[in-house]
């Protein structure tokens, strides 16, 4: 679950201090199974279900508050991609985004009563955005996630411990921001009646993948590197030139265009006028957004088949400050 808030319209450094200060006892006490000190139902708390509470900043918070504390070059909307995108502002950025994941829902919801609780008098409620992956103890050992097209998705993620440089922000970063990262909440509607109408094989193609696997079209299982080069009998490639598959990998020298992907589903369910309004809640996580993750987005803006199926209807940039240590409280170097 995300939850988008703007800070009051009065709000100043101090604010962002408070809240964050609040927000910082209440998720230590949260994710260690802890009733915080304003919960009315600390029992709900005992049982964690893997509860990590994850804080984020906007740019709005530069803009209102007059904070003097080094601002990323990149904290701002993503550039438009007109021949894609139809946001719609129920879905903008915000000042502040907090995602809360846990193995049961009931958890979640605890945490966000307690939260949004602690926070009313200092920042409003904009947006809530519910995402879901496959249920613990369905998973398929190895295997990636499944989207509402049938399609593995997450294939191709950096390793953790070799690869931390590709999400971790180091000492290049602004001191506040040292040891955490960037995050881009794109909410992309899924047609699924139309999908429906295509074949397998026209299925295949958009992707590159195979339906039933997730193997790419060249190989024999999911985590098979795509061989871009490979052509079929007529000369053409099997990977075809506009599928997601290509237009998605790293393109650029040493592969920086890299990022961290965790995609979630969101399916609000039927109403009056369509079957569903579902689609995903793309996640990317990168320690430098311009390198890495604008290059891939401009190349599947320009040309992905997948495009046929899929709408961005929201989109939102957040910094991710580095958790606390004992005795911090979140972010606290955007006042110092």
């Amino acid at each position: 679950m995300w939850l988008g808030l703007d800070l009051v319209e009065e709000a100043d450094a101090s604010t962002l201090r408070r809240l964050f200060t609040i927000w910082t006892d209440d998720a230590a006490a949260l994710m260690s199974g802890r009733g915080p000190l304003a919960d009315t139902e600390p029992e709900m708390a005992a049982v964690t279900a893997g509860l990590t509470i994850t804080f984020g900043v906007g740019p709005g918070v530069f803009d209102l508050t007059g904070i003097t504390a080094d601002r990323p070059g990149w904290l701002r909307p993503l550039p438009a991609f007109p021949s894609i995108d139809q946001l719609e502002e129920r879905w903008r950025g915000t000042d502040l985004v907090v995602q809360i994941c846990a193995d049961s829902p009931l958890t979640v919801a605890h945490a966000q009563w307690v939260l949004l609780k602690d926070a009313r008098s200092l920042a409003r409620i904009v947006w809530c955005q519910k995402g879901f992956r496959e249920a613990v103890g369905t998973e398929v050992p190895g295997r990636s996630m499944r989207n509402l097209f049938g399609q593995v998705d997450g294939t191709v993620n950096p390793a953790a411990g070799q690869d931390d440089p590709v999400v971790w922000m180091c000492a290049s970063a602004p001191d506040w921001l040292r040891g955490g990262t960037s995050m881009v909440l794109r909410r992309i509607a899924m047609n699924l009646s139309t999908w429906e109408q295509a074949d397998s094989v026209s299925r295949e193609l958009a992707l590159g993948r195979t339906q039933a696997t997730g193997a790419p079209l060249t190989g024999q299982v999911e985590h098979d590197v795509p061989d871009l080069q490979a052509t079929d009998a007529i000369g053409l490639p099997v990977i075809d030139t506009f599928s997601h598959v290509r237009r998605s990998m790293p393109h650029e020298h040493g592969g920086v265009d890299r990022f961290l992907r965790r995609p979630y589903t969101y399916d609000e369910g039927p109403s009056a006028h369509a079957l569903s309004d579902a689609g995903l809640l793309f996640v990317a996580f990168q320690a430098d957004l311009e390198r890495q993750f604008l290059p891939v987005q401009r190349r599947l803006a320009e040309a992905d088949r997948l495009n046929a199926w899929t709408t961005p209807v929201g989109s939102a940039v957040y910094a991710i400050p580095r958790g606390v240590r004992e005795g911090e409280v979140l972010a606290e170097g955007l006042w110092r």
